[in-house]
């Protein structure tokens, strides 16, 4: 795999990924991807199941070669990774904090990290305890731990309620401004992060379409995958404003004689 450091021209730039492709016994599961992560930016990753996502993020953190392609990265990049589950060993009970040291991580931090994600009261609990929403917190804490450049969220409302996943995704951006770090989601739940972030890649083994939130929603490829009911249904994010956005997310003014 070609992963080389990025050149200092645009400090904000912590991920540059060109023609990611990867193939599975002749079969492509991406093909020549590309996709660009700055700082202070959320970023999420859609498509079907199958699509691809899961396959993507992993050549994004090195955990597995590509076919083809390259992906450059800032110098001295921290990554804080969420999976979208883990499994714990019932036979093994071990408590919240206990399982955050498990890195390292000396207490006064794990503490702290907690606190952030609001999930401090946990602390002393069995892990295999805590509620769905309670073990996001924790995992969530878990990745903070490393300080990150880059947060790496998959599926992380996998088991959370509604109004859990409310929630977690507004922690998810209080944390993004005040650690001023980049974020990359990816998530089924259509309703929530598409009113939430700043970019969407719309992902089905190639990147059938890319950018602002309204942008994508209307764009055919979109449509194709989802339908015109189900991005009505999610509620995919519209606003009244004076512009309007091409494909590629660029704003256009408009007339002030346009609806």
């Amino acid at each position: 795999m070609n992963m080389t450091t990025l050149a200092a021209t645009d400090p904000a730039v912590l991920i540059d990924a060109r023609g990611l492709t990867k193939r599975y016994g002749g079969q492509a599961a991406l093909d020549a991807v590309d996709l660009t992560l700055r700082r202070g930016e959320l970023t999420t990753l859609i498509g079907p199941n199958g699509a691809g996502k899961t396959t993507l993020v992993r050549l994004l953190l090195g955990l597995e070669q590509p076919s083809a392609g390259t992906v450059r990265t800032a110098e001295g990049l921290r990554i804080g990774y969420v999976p979208q589950r883990i499994h714990v060993d019932d036979a093994l009970p071990i408590t919240v904090r206990r399982f955050l040291a498990l890195g390292g991580a000396p207490r006064e931090a794990i503490t702290e990290a907690l606190r952030e994600v609001g999930a401090a009261h946990v602390m002393h609990k069995p892990l295999q305890t805590i509620s769905g929403g309670e073990m996001r917190r924790a995992l969530l804490a878990r990745a903070l731990l490393r300080n990150p450049d880059l947060l790496v969220l998959d599926e992380p409302t996998a088991g959370v309620d509604l109004n859990g996943q409310a929630e977690l995704y507004a922690l998810i951006n209080a944390v993004r401004r005040e650690k001023n770090c980049a974020v990359l989601l990816i998530s089924h739940d259509l309703h929530v992060v598409m009113a939430a972030t700043d970019h969407v890649l719309c992902l089905n083994h190639h990147v059938c379409c890319s950018g602002s939130p309204d942008a994508v929603s209307e764009h055919p490829e979109y449509l194709a995958l989802f339908g015109p009911k189900a991005a009505q249904t999610h509620a995919v994010y519209t606003h009244h404003h004076d512009h309007t956005h091409t494909v590629a997310g660029d704003v256009v003014p408009l007339q002030k004689d346009q609806p």
